[in-house]
C-alpha cells in the first residue's frame, strides 16, 4: 500500500499545482479570471474524458505500465506549462498533464483496493495520499512562484520522474494477476453507482471552486498578500487531508452511508463560515475546518463505489477518484465568469449552497 500512497501523493500534486498557479498566471501574465479558469478546464478535460475508457481497460488487462506512464505525463505537462510562452501552449501542456492523471487513477485504484482489502480506513490512506499531494502543491509552489515566477513549475518535474521509476520497478516485481476484481462477490449495481457519482461530482464542484478561488478571495477581498493567499489554500487542503483520513476511520465504525451524509451536511455551515469570516488570519482556522468537512466523504465514496461495482474496481476508482473529481472542474469556467463579473466573493457565496445537492442525492444511496 505504501507505494500507492506515495504515488498518489505525487500524481495529485500536479492536479493541485494547476489551481495553485492560477493566481500567479493572473498576476504575472494579466490573464482574466475566465482565461485563468480555462487553464483549470484544460487539466479537467484531460483528466476526465479518458477515465471511462481507461477504467474499462484496466479491468480487463493488468496494464502494469499505465500508472508509471501517467505519472511521467502528469509531471512533464504541468512542469513545462510555466515555461510555455503563449496561452495556447500552456493550455495544451496542462491538458497533457490531466491525461497523465487520468492514466494513473484507474490502475492505482484497482491495485490499492486489492492491498486495502475490505477496510475503508485502509482505503482512506490511499485517498488521503491524493489530498496530501493537493496540500503540498500550494505549500511548495507559492514560495517558488513568489521567488521565480511561474517558470518555477519546471522545478517540480523530477519528483514525477523518480516516482514513476520506483513505481515501475514495483510493478515489475508484482505477479501479474489474471483476476482484475478484488475478490468481492456479487453483481455490479449501476443505478446506485451512478447516483454515488452524482454525489461525488457535486462535492467536487464545491471543493474545486474553493481551491481555485480561495487564494484570490484572500488577496482581492481580504487584503492578504499573495503568500498569505497561498497559505489559506494550504490550510484548506490540510483540512482536506485530515477529513479524508477521519472519514475512513468513521466509516469503519458507523458505516459508509452515515459518514457520507454527515460530511455533506457539515460542509454547508463550514463553507458559510469561510465566506463570512472577516479576518484573513482567523480565516486560516476556518479554512482547515471547511477543508475537513468537504473532504470527509472522499475516501468513503471511493470505497462505496467499488462495492457497488465489485467486478470493476478499476472503472469504479477511475470514476470516483478521477472522473467525478475532474468533472467538477468543468464548472470552473462558469465560476470564473461569475468572478469576472462580481468578484471572487460571489464564487464563495455560490459554493456555500452546492453541498446541499450532494446531501439530497446521498439520502437515496442504498446499502452496499
Amino acid at each position: 500500500m505504501r507505494y500507492w500512497v506515495s504515488a498518489h501523493i505525487v500524481s495529485d500534486f500536479y492536479q493541485g499545482l494547476v489551481p495553485a498557479s492560477i493566481p500567479f498566471f493572473v498576476l504575472e501574465r494579466d490573464y482574466s479570471y475566465a482565461a485563468a479558469s480555462g487553464l483549470a478546464l484544460a487539466a479537467t478535460l484531460g483528466s476526465s474524458l479518458p477515465q471511462p475508457i481507461l477504467g474499462i481497460l484496466v479491468d480487463r488487462r493488468p496494464l502494469l505500465w499505465l500508472a508509471p506512464a501517467g505519472l511521467l505525463a502528469a509531471g512533464a505537462g504541468a512542469g513545462l506549462a510555466g515555461l510555455a510562452p503563449g496561452y495556447a501552449l500552456v493550455w495544451t501542456l496542462l491538458l497533457l498533464s490531466g491525461v497523465g492523471v487520468a492514466a494513473f487513477h484507474p490502475a492505482a485504484g484497482r491495485d490499492a483496493r486489492r492491498a486495502a482489502g475490505g477496510s475503508a480506513g485502509a482505503m482512506s490512506l490511499f485517498a488521503a495520499g491524493g489530498s496530501i499531494g493537493f496540500f503540498l502543491a500550494p505549500a511548495l509552489v507559492a514560495p517558488a512562484f513568489v521567488a521565480w515566477g511561474v517558470g518555477a513549475t519546471a522545478l517540480f518535474i523530477p519528483p514525477a520522474v523518480l516516482m514513476a521509476f520506483v513505481l515501475w520497478r514495483h510493478q515489475q516485481r508484482r505477479t501479474v494477476a489474471t483476476e482484475t476484481a478484488a475478490g468481492v462477490p456479487g453483481p455490479d449495481r449501476w443505478p446506485p453507482f451512478l447516483l454515488l457519482t452524482a454525489v461525488a461530482v457535486i462535492r467536487s464542484v464545491a471543493g474545486i471552486g474553493i481551491i481555485t478561488f480561495l487564494a484570490l478571495y484572500w488577496i482581492v477581498e481580504l487584503g492578504a498578500t499573495p503568500f498569505l493567499g497561498g497559505v489559506a489554500l494550504t490550510a484548506f487542503l490540510v483540512g482536506g487531508v485530515l477529513g479524508t483520513l477521519a472519514g475512513g476511520r468513521i466509516a469503519d465504525r458507523i458505516g459508509m452511508l452515515p459518514t457520507i451524509r454527515i460530511g455533506c451536511a457539515a460542509a454547508i455551515p463550514a463553507l458559510v463560515l469561510l465566506r463570512l469570516v472577516p479576518d484573513p488570519g482567523l480565516g486560516l482556522v476556518v479554512a482547515v475546518l471547511a477543508g475537513a468537512a468537504v473532504n470527509l466523504p472522499f475516501a468513503v465514496l471511493v470505497k462505496l463505489g467499488q462495492d457497488y461495482l465489485p467486478a470493476r474496481p478499476g472503472t469504479a476508482a477511475g470514476v470516483t477518484l478521477g472522473l467525478a473529481v475532474s468533472a467538477g472542474g468543468l464548472f470552473v469556467p462558469l465560476l470564473g465568469a461569475l468572478a469576472d463579473r462580481h468578484g471572487p466573493q460571489a464564487v464563495l457565496t455560490v459554493v456555500c449552497v452546492v453541498p446541499l445537492g450532494a446531501l439530497l442525492a446521498a439520502l437515496f444511496l442504498p446499502r452496499p
